[in-house]
């Protein structure tokens, strides 16, 4: 038995590796799990230097290659989301309290920034409805856009650059795990509560009222509804409801037959043109039909000396920048991520950081407020074959047109026109079914779901995110203090051990009890994990029907443990002398190299011998087994 025990493969517990190696692969695990560098890290100087330039300008791996073929699907897919961007740019700003011509304004100069620096192929460049209203709702804190346009304009345009100033230190510094604290349960019910928000708000425009409140929770939205009865208009209800039936109409027809879905596409710029010839005929302003108002010709002006830093009101828009921030960037990355996915693509995701934060700087400095990936828009452009992003160069150039001769046109746009547009693109953000499918496959999912939804429609958009958050955590926090720890036992006729309570047929070895622990040993679970280690014990001790219940051995498997830290160590320290008195042997199978390096320097593998330090657990079992047999019973004289 001890030859055999002897030739097989042991712990290796060779020298302990550096400062500098572990410092290194610490940080390349941390930041650049992806390992960007491995594909040219061989490449002569010449060639290396120019996969670097095009890594960190995706435009310059794209670009080389395009043709013809790729520029037909591109331009048809950029005419099409420019159609798109036209209504909710301007839909959008009104969400925002902004002028319209902010909007368009909007989907001109970032467009293009992204197809510098952007890598997914069909995420098309725009304003998102959550954000616009986010803005909006933490701006109004400090200052009126009623009171003050002015004032007010300039703070949304330094929101902007604060976004893109925390986008941009992200992606740089590969800090993409910060937002990885948004789970798809809390973008979920943020994005449903968010727009259950803007769908009753946009009541303001189907009754064609003129007073309104400033709050977004959904009792004052409702209050205000009442409170202003007297301004109800039939004419504007009557119009809205008949945008509204169209516009459902084409969404529907775009579910039952998918290759219609351009009529859904054009359906908002469609509405937007009969609202506007219905509103000049009619002389809608006379009939409570309110119109977006004038609309000036021209490109978008530089706005860098309209940013605010004044200390009387910077907190606002790096409020909202930092809240905006965070969303728009999981949004857009999602987004992007989902799309690539349908056809076998990836993107990646510090880049796209970089993009949106740049395409931000860049908009905060010509007249433009926050952009990102919106999924009405990218899902157009993707169905409309866009193949690279250049169909986002289309998009800008036809909005460029636009601004530069047709943009007075708009100034008819009905506000009920804009209210059923955005009502219908909230709609399909209230995902029923996935809220139903958290609830069956997980709780805890979906009350972090629901906190965010409630959270968002009874007290605000900024307070229902990070009450979602802040649970998140709290869930992260229960893994960490309460780690996964269970019973392993041998499944029958094969060497393989498993969870007892998972495979009933496993059974235990007598004398001998085998836990595995499945987290990182340290200071926040290690009271936890003696206290439930002992427990095992005691158990094990107490049930006269179990083979383990004369326990010699405890086998501790911490092939799952990453790491651990010096209350760690103490704490097996602890374990061993506990069981140690009671007559018991400790083992320890299989330790990660992080973990073996710390045993090794704190002396624990000193005190317990290497030769209790195993490399699996059949290993170890045998070598228990061979000891159990070798010593006396316990109770023989």
């Amino acid at each position: 038995m001890e030859n055999s025990r002897e030739s097989e493969v042991t712990v290796n517990f060779s020298d302990r590796r550096n400062f500098a190696t572990v410092l290194r692969s610490d940080l390349k695990e941390t930041f650049f799990a992806d390992d960007p560098f491995q594909e040219f890290r061989n490449e002569p100087p010449k060639r290396r230097t120019i996969k670097i330039f095009q890594y960190c300008v995706p435009m310059l791996e794209w670009l080389p290659k395009y043709n013809f073929q790729f520029f037909r699907y591109d331009f048809l897919a950029g005419i099409t989301i420019a159609s798109l961007a036209i209504p909710q740019g301007i839909s959008y700003a009104k969400l925002a309290e902004i002028p319209p011509i902010i909007g368009l304004y909007s989907s001109f100069i970032p467009p293009f920034v992204y197809a510098v620096f952007g890598t997914s192929k069909y995420l098309a460049v725009g304003t998102i409805a959550a954000s616009s209203l986010l803005i909006a709702s933490t701006i109004k804190e400090k200052v009126s856009p009623d009171e003050d346009p002015t004032l007010y304009l300039n703070l949304v345009f330094t929101t902007a650059f604060c976004t893109g100033i925390l986008q941009t230190i992200l992606g740089v510094l590969r800090l993409g795990i910060l937002v990885d604290f948004l789970s798809h349960s809390t973008i979920t019910g943020f994005m449903g509560g968010t727009a259950t928000i803007i769908s009753l708000q946009q009541l303001k425009g189907f009754l064609g009222l003129k007073q309104f409140t400033t709050k977004t929770n959904v009792v004052s939205v409702l209050k205000a509804v009442f409170k202003f009865r007297h301004q109800w208009r039939w004419e504007s209800a009557l119009l809205g409801i008949i945008f509204l039936s169209f516009l459902l109409f084409t969404v529907q027809l775009r579910k039952k037959k998918p290759q219609l879905f351009w009529v859904s596409a054009v359906a908002p710029m469609v509405t937007v043109v009969i609202g506007c010839i219905i509103a000049y005929f009619a002389d809608g302003d006379k009939h409570g039909i309110h119109t977006v108002g004038p609309l000036k010709k021209g490109l978008n002006p530089i706005s860098i000396y309209d940013l605010n830093f004044n200390s009387a009101y910077i907190m606002a828009p790096i409020k909202a920048g930092l809240l905006t921030g965070i969303l728009a960037t999981t949004e857009g990355i999602a987004i992007g991520r989902s799309f690539a996915m349908k056809r076998n693509e990836q993107t990646d995701g510090n880049k796209e950081m970089i993009a949106f934060g740049l395409m931000n700087l860049v908009g905060s400095f010509t007249s433009c407020y926050l952009t990102t990936g919106p999924f009405s828009k990218t899902a157009v452009n993707f169905n409309a074959g866009a193949r690279t992003p250049m169909a986002n160069v289309v998009m800008a150039l036809c909005m460029m047109l636009i601004l530069l001769f047709l943009a007075p046109v708009f100034r008819y746009t009905p506000q009920v026109a804009l209210s059923a547009i955005i009502t219908v693109a909230m709609l399909g953000l209230i995902k029923y079914d996935e809220v139903y499918h958290l609830y069956k496959v997980d709780k805890f999912d979906f009350c972090i779901c629901m906190a965010a939804f409630l959270g968002v429609i009874f007290i605000t958009m900024d307070m229902g995110l990070m009450i979602s958050v802040c649970l998140s955590i709290v869930r992260a926090l229960l893994y960490v203090a309460r780690p996964a720890t269970c019973k392993l036992g041998n499944i029958p006729n094969s060497a393989l051990y498993r969870d007892v309570e998972q495979y009933p047929a496993a059974s235990g070895v007598p004398g001998i009890i085998v836990l595995q622990l499945g987290s990182p040993i340290y200071f926040a679970n290690c009271i936890y994990l003696k206290e439930r280690i002992m427990r095992w014990v005691r158990d094990e001790q107490g049930n006269p029907n179990s083979k383990t219940a004369d326990i010699e051995h405890v086998l501790l498997d911490l092939g799952g443990v990453t790491t651990i830290d010096m209350t760690g160590i103490e704490t097996l320290v602890e374990i061993r002398r506990n069981i140690l008195a009671k007559g018991i042997k400790m083992g320890i199978i299989n330790p990660r190299i992080n973990v073996l390096e710390k045993m090794m320097l704190s002396k624990f593998v000193d005190l317990i011998g290497k030769e209790s330090i195993f490399l699996s657990v059949e290993d170890a079992v045998k070598t228990c087994q061979f000891s159990l047999n070798q010593s006396p019973q316990k109770g023989d004289s």
